[in-house]
């Protein structure tokens, strides 16, 4: 026994004394030519060593490398593809004698990585060998391995088996891409990564950092079995991001195989999109309004290929707070996005462009902006052309609901809404719209395929009550009542401008039981003056029943058969509103009556006719009796039978009598005031 343990010591004292001797038997320079060599070979690329080679056996085999470069091809605006300070391999001695392969140490010193695409879209990371760059014809693709070799058994194992990384880093690295196509170029710096793996089957761990756009940016990354994902099962892991201006953190399984991916809880915290946006672009975001302050989100993800999909997912941005599920697939043409969202209340002001302050007169009121040759400039439509490209950008199938909506001073009720978006065509079916006190449904279709955008609409809406809806939307207080609305409308243009000049369509409207506030047709009839002059804003004409139709062509709605009943009263009108130019040319007839009946009552009521002229530009619109009509119309014929005794009880209806008395009296105007003196 003491011989055989004799002969043991020996040999260890051999292998011991050879194992420290092998590096000055192996000279640096022969290693150095054949690394060269055989890298020329498989890449085609030539690699400089320009430092000192060291090699050591004992007691780690390992090499040494100082200031490594493989080269770019020609054409690329850079002169290396990979340059290393310094690489550092120890592999420890003994495990390999046993067929294991234990990392003692991997460590890359200074790595500056560059990935270019050059202006033909070339990349410099997909290498040639010598044979077939120079015939140009690129070298046959490697087979990939099937699933049930790369999955298990030794497939997987190729030296992978029993791998061990002690101390693997990487110090003060760089990675830049230079896109030349696009002209663009993106520069990560500061990369320090530690790797630690005892074994496949105990636990891998990399924590490190970055630099991009001159912000850190904390990097960790834990997987319980390694050795799992390599046969194509699942394990779990974790992931974590988090810089100044956002964090991301995810949990749950990691899943190997040919459809590799991971599904678990995410949780992702933006305390600022606007600079989260400016971060990532170096541009400040390009969206008026004050909002997209903070981003919260959290949900169940689940990833695998081409899929992801995030399910019971909270959603707040701002104030704004939702519920949804999405599933987006980037395997087409273009990325298909399919969900739901609720939405709490959608209060778009803070995204919207502020308002510009109105100009005052002298007396406080709003008055119109004055160009330079003294007339009231026109707020117009804008001949920027319409960017449709972002209907392109996706095929989206979604529902949506949302509890409230605020547009300025616009308050929409509880609504549903589903979206198909394909191909640049997007349809919008508005299945539920609660506005004041009104209910509702619409379509609307715009089409994004070609130049320009397309517009096709409809609705029908009940039940509106109309002063407080325009007045919000339009800043309109001259009308009461509630309203019922059949819309259709329809046109295609480059810019506002042309899409609102080429609008065509038709459409109904009434209002019941409601007033026009400003002037009093009723007054009107019997004092001219006091209809328009003395009564100011508290001047109003009630009415039972207000509605008329209308079309629309080319921009210009017109309406031939307006009508108002109430008792006493009777209007009829017809006109046009001009969208381009954003005018109105209206004509309204109202009539005296001897009819008590409102709503439903007829049209055809005779009485004293005084035609009033409305028009002007949308934001000063100007009244005005037409007198000169009027005396040539019914209102003379009306004029002699009332004095004649022929008005029946006009008088006592509108004028000086009262009861029940059917007597001619005395012209129930003042023709004075009437026609002036």
């Amino acid at each position: 026994m003491k011989k055989i343990l004799a002969i043991v010591g020996v040999i260890v004292v051999l292998l011991i004394a050879a194992l420290v001797a092998l590096p000055s038997l192996v000279p640096a320079d022969k290693i150095k030519g054949e690394v060269v060599a055989q890298v020329k070979a498989a890449t085609g690329r030539d690699l400089s060593i320009q430092g000192k080679v060291s090699v050591s056996a004992f007691p780690s085999l390992g090499v040494e490398v100082n200031n490594v470069a493989l080269a770019n091809p020609a054409g690329f605006s850079t002169k290396d593809l990979i340059r290393l300070g310094a690489l550092d391999v120890k592999l420890k001695l003994l495990p390999i004698l046993s067929g294991r392969v234990e990392v003692d140490s991997f460590v890359l010193v200074d790595p500056v990585i560059t990935l270019e695409v050059d202006r033909k879209g070339k990349a410099n990371w997909v290498f040639d060998t010598p044979a077939t760059a120079a015939k140009g014809k690129p070298a046959p693709a490697e087979k990939t391995p099937s699933p049930a070799t790369s999955a298990s058994g030794s497939g997987s194992a190729s030296g992978l088996d029993d791998i061990v990384l002690g101390d693997v880093r990487i110090q003060n690295g760089k990675l830049t891409y230079i896109d030349g196509p696009a002209g663009t170029k993106e520069d990560v710096d500061g990369i320090n990564l530690a790797v630690s793996l005892k074994s496949l089957d105990a636990p891998l761990a990399v924590k490190g950092g970055l630099n991009w756009h001159a912000k850190a940016i904390d990097l960790g990354l834990n997987v319980a079995k390694p050795r799992a994902l390599l046969d194509g099962k699942s394990t779990d892991a974790d992931l974590s991001i988090n810089s100044e201006t956002v964090k991301l953190s995810f949990k749950g399984q990691a899943n190997g195989g040919p459809h590799a991916g991971a599904t678990g809880a995410l949780d992702l915290s933006v305390p600022s999109i606007r600079a989260l946006a400016q971060w990532a672009t170096g541009k400040p975001l390009a969206m008026a309004g004050s909002g997209l302050g903070p981003l919260a989100l959290n949900g169940q993800l689940a990833a695998a290929g081409t899929k992801i999909s995030l399910t019971q997912t909270n959603i707040a941005i701002d104030a704004i707070k939702a519920k949804g599920d999405f599933n987006v697939d980037t395997g087409g043409a273009r990325p298909a996005l399919k969900g739901k969202l609720d939405v709490e209340a959608l209060d778009l002001n803070p995204y919207l462009p502020a308002d510009k302050p109105a100009a005052s007169s002298a007396g406080g009121s709003a008055a119109p902006a004055a160009t330079a040759g003294g007339k009231a400039a026109k707020s117009g439509w804008s001949d920027d052309p319409i960017d449709a490209s972002g209907l392109k950008a996706a095929d989206v199938d979604f529902a949506l609901s949302v509890g409230s909506i605020t547009v300025n001073k616009i308050k929409v009720g509880k609504s549903a809404l589903k979206l198909v978006l394909n191909n640049g065509r997007l349809n919008a079916d508005l299945t539920e719209l609660a506005l004041y006190q009104g209910s509702g449904k619409g379509k609307i279709g715009l089409d994004g395929s070609q130049p320009g955008i397309g517009l096709d609409a409809s609705f029908v809406l009940k039940g509106l009550q109309a002063e407080p809806f325009l007045t919000d939307a339009a800043d309109f207080n001259r009308l009461e009542g509630t309203g019922n609305f059949d819309v259709q409308v329809s046109g295609r243009g480059r810019t506002e401008r042309q899409l609102v000049s080429a609008l065509n369509g038709k459409g109904a409207v009434s209002f019941l039981d409601g007033a026009i506030k400003g002037i009093n047709l009723a007054e009107m009839v019997r004092n001219v003056t006091t209809a328009f002059g003395g009564g100011g804003s508290a001047q109003k004409t009630d009415f039972a029943e207000l509605g008329g139709t209308f079309t629309i062509t080319d921009g210009i709605v017109r309406n031939q058969d307006l009508a108002l009943k109430s008792p006493l009263l009777r209007v009829e009108g017809k006109g046009s509103v001009e969208l381009p130019p954003r005018t109105v040319h209206y004509r309204v007839e109202p009539k005296a009556v001897a009819s008590l009946e409102g709503q439903g009552g007829k049209a055809d009521v005779g009485g004293i006719q005084v035609p009033v002229i409305i028009e002007g530009p949308w934001e000063n619109l100007s009244y005005r009796p037409d007198l000169e009509a009027m005396l040539k119309g019914q209102a003379g014929k009306a004029i002699q039978d009332a004095i004649g005794g022929k008005a029946g009880g006009l008088g006592g209806l509108v004028g000086g009598g009262s009861g029940n008395e059917q007597k001619a009296g005395p012209l129930p105007i003042n023709p004075g005031s009437l026609f002036g003196r």
